[in-house]
């Protein structure tokens, strides 16, 4: 049987690779992700929504579980998804995890918003739900893992310390690792709680790198979330961020002066080329060349 891409990223995270995760939305840039070396990437509901122009908390399952699909079928490293609230009750969840899983994710995190989540989340305006309803819904977020695949990872994230900082965080965090969940991710407000929350919690943390937040959430290195305790960092906006600059000022150019400058007649000749390797098309025109492209 093969290894799962679960059991992938399981035996990464054993064997102490840091998984620093690029938020993708699509296949060819996650094949850059995986060009560049990294071990692992990730499909976050931020960069989704964003790049359907619409807000992660218009985004239904299906439009999730297709985007995570197709980035993670165009590479061959293991790809975590964002989940949201698990788009729904216990119930819903379990489909979730079980859609998720059969798209060929690694794993997901769910999180403790209500749900359908508010646009308001944006401001970062918590919207948790109690305790024990979160605590529910990962019990069976997990119970639908063990019976697909127990070496999908189940990621429990809570909101809360935006707001209320570890006091109310870490406990929701190991209260969801008591129901089985593998990993956690919370939102240190400022360094100290960042540097703290690895020991408080039960299970290993993942850090939300989220580059351009507007209240003030520190960004760290890979080599100091690494050295804090920290078992992944997803990068969230880095790729859509840069993109969507580089394409702004470009068109912008091209609207005023009808030409770009950007790049040079060779560095779009080196582009193109780059982009036609990375998507195999030499391999198509070999297949073309055995069978309809062939002289007869």
């Amino acid at each position: 049987m093969d290894m799962t891409m679960g059991r992938r990223l399981r035996d990464l995270l054993a064997s102490g690779t840091f998984l620093h995760l690029p938020s993708v939305y699509d296949p060819i840039s996650a094949r850059l992700v995986q060009q560049a070396g990294f071990e692992a990437s990730y499909v976050g509901g931020y960069v989704t929504g964003a790049s359907r122009a619409i807000t992660e908390p218009l985004l239904t399952m299906t439009e999730q579980v297709a985007v995570a699909e197709a980035a993670a079928a165009s590479v061959d490293i293991p790809m975590l998804a964002d989940a949201g609230a698990g788009f729904g009750e216990p119930l819903h969840t379990m489909r979730t995890v079980r859609a998720f899983h059969a798209a060929g994710i690694a794993g997901i995190h769910i999180e403790d918003q209500l749900y359908p989540k508010r646009a308001h989340y944006h401001k970062y305006q918590v919207h948790g739900i109690p305790l024990d309803e979160f605590v529910t819904k990962i019990r069976y977020a997990c119970r639908a893992r063990d019976e697909v695949d127990p070496d999908f990872v189940i990621i429990a994230r809570t909101d809360t310390c935006r707001e209320f900082g570890l006091d109310e965080a870490v406990p929701r965090i190991n209260r969801a690792a008591e129901a089985g969940a593998d990993m956690g991710l919370l939102f240190p407000r400022d360094a100290d709680e960042a540097a703290a929350a690895p020991g408080l919690c039960d299970v290993p943390l993942v850090y939300v790198q989220s580059r351009g937040n507007r209240d003030g959430r520190p960004l760290f290195s890979r080599d100091e979330l690494r050295d804090m305790g920290y078992v992944a960092m997803i990068d969230a906006q880095v790729v859509l961020a840069t993109a969507f600059a580089a394409q702004r000022d470009m068109l912008t150019e091209l609207r005023e002066r009808g030409d770009v400058s950007g790049l040079s007649p060779a560095d779009f000749l080196r582009a193109r080329q780059e982009i036609e390797d990375l998507i195999g098309l030499d391999d198509h025109y070999q297949i073309e060349a055995e069978t309809v492209e062939r002289d007869d």
